[in-house]
């Protein structure tokens, strides 16, 4: 697991606390944020994973 990959994984596990606490206290503004912080997260997996992909080679 590269950095980006990790980076990713750790912006997905704040957009879940986010989203966790939104549902608790009914706060819009964290459900948006926790959104947007997920798709970050995914799109930085994915750029961790063609690194890694590459660094492997055919």
């Amino acid at each position: 697991m590269n950095k980006d990959q990790f980076r990713g994984k750790v912006d997905q596990l704040k957009c879940q606390i986010k989203e966790a606490t939104d549902k608790l206290y009914g706060n819009q503004r964290l459900e948006n944020e926790g959104k947007a912080q997920n798709a970050a997260g995914d799109i930085q997996e994915k750029v961790g994973n063609i690194k890694e992909d590459i660094k492997k080679g055919p």
